[in-house]
This record gives structure tokens, sequence and C-alpha cells, in this order.
């Protein structure tokens, strides 16, 4: 399964200004469950991950959870606070090893003064960026909860899916059902409720953990389209 291109505002650039603009970052180890940085740190550079996965997530003052993205190898992680110098708008932590570079603040600023050609760049993935908040704004607002919840399966499986030959989708990563609920933006037990009746259909099944998605087509038409009064 290929793996989606996220509109991250550095890794919409030419690959070329890409390796320049990272060339001698400093390599960064990031082991599963460590925090990368949290909301309110300072925002002094960047990472490109190059293996791994990580989560990208805000936290109530209740201390609620809710996911906003998942970031693979290739994403660029931090780049807005080190583009405008503002403390970081969310947390990251890895839900897989993974291997970054960091790319300092100071370092981007220099280049970019000198490489006047990347503004276009950034305005246009800027402008991409929030399109895709726009989608997932409207996600939250007018779907029902077994559509978000399908939309945050298939975006997992983006993502660690490995189709079998019978068109199941495993999904290669450990995930709770929390995760999922602060994905979808909605609460566990409605998460339960609907895993329960996707089992019985054997859409989604459940094993040490791990997900499978045996009904890759059927999850997705209950995505678009949901008679249900969920």
């Amino acid at each position: 399964m290929s793996k989606p291109k996220r509109p991250n505002v550095l890794s919409g650039l030419p690959e070329r200004l890409l390796s320049e603009l990272f060339d001698d970052a400093v390599a960064h180890k990031l082991r599963d469950g460590e925090v990368l940085f949290r909301d309110g740190d300072a925002g002094d550079g960047c990472y490109r991950i190059h293996t791994g996965l990580v989560k990208v997530l805000v936290t109530s003052q209740r201390g609620e959870e809710r996911i906003i993205s998942l970031l693979g190898p290739d994403a660029i992680v931090g780049e807005l606070s080190m583009i405008d110098g503002r403390p970081r708008s969310a947390s990251v932590v890895a839900i897989a090893d993974c291997s970054l570079s960091f790319l300092s603040r100071a370092k981007f600023q220099t280049y970019i003064e000198s490489h006047p050609e990347l503004t276009s760049y950034l305005m246009k993935t800027l402008a991409r960026r929030l399109r895709v908040a726009d989608d997932g704004l409207a996600a939250t607002t007018f779907l029902s909860v077994k559509q978000r919840l399908a939309r945050a399966l298939l975006s997992v499986a983006e993502y660690v899916g490995e189709k079998d030959s019978g068109g199941r989708i495993q999904l290669r990563l450990k995930i709770s059902q929390g995760d999922l609920a602060a994905m979808a933006g909605v609460a566990r037990e409605n998460v339960s409720r609907t895993m329960s009746e996707w089992r019985k259909r054997d859409i989604v099944t459940r094993t040490s953990n791990y997900y499978c998605i045996n009904d890759p087509k059927a999850l997705a038409k209950d995505m678009e389209v949901d008679d249900s009064c969920s």
C-alpha cells in the first residue's frame, strides 16, 4: 500500500531544496512512546522523519487527547513554530521507533534568505494545509461516529497497512481503542460499540492488539455513507 503524502509546509518543497536544507542536520533517535516535544515548548527547529511513525496530538484542559494526524517517513514535524518563532502548538509522540534529523531555526532562516524562491512553495503548501484542516473540521462536524472511526482506521492503514493475498489489510501497529477515539474525536465507548458491529459483519477484527481490515471496500463505504443513527 502506497504511503500518503501529507501537506507539511516544508515537505512540499522540491527534493533538491529539501536535501540542501537538511544537509548536515543533526541525527536524532526516538523510541516508541517517547515524546519529541510538547505543546508550549520552544519552537527551536523542526525534524524530518526518516523511519518510524509519530502521532501529533493536542490535549484539553481536562486532559482529553485528540490526535490530529499521524506522520511517517519523509514528513516534517514542527515546521510551523520554526517559521513563526512561536511555541509548539501540539505535542508529538512516537508510536514506533523513529530515526529523524533536526534542522535548527537559525539555519532555516539563513537558508531561506539566500533562496527567495522558497516563498512561493511555502505559500502553496500552507494553502494546501489549510484545505486539509478544513476537511478535518468538516469531518468532526458533519460525519457520524461510524464515518469518523472508519476514516481514522483507513488513515492508519495508509501508513502501516499490509495487504495480503486475500485483500485483507493488516495494521502492523498496536493501537488502542483510546487512540482510535482520539483520532476520530469520539468517545471510547462509541469505538467499542462500532467495532462490535464491524466484527459481526466481519469488516474489522482484532487479535493481540493488532487490527485487521477484512473488507476494506465495506469500511470505505461506511466512511462515505452511514444510514445508522450513531
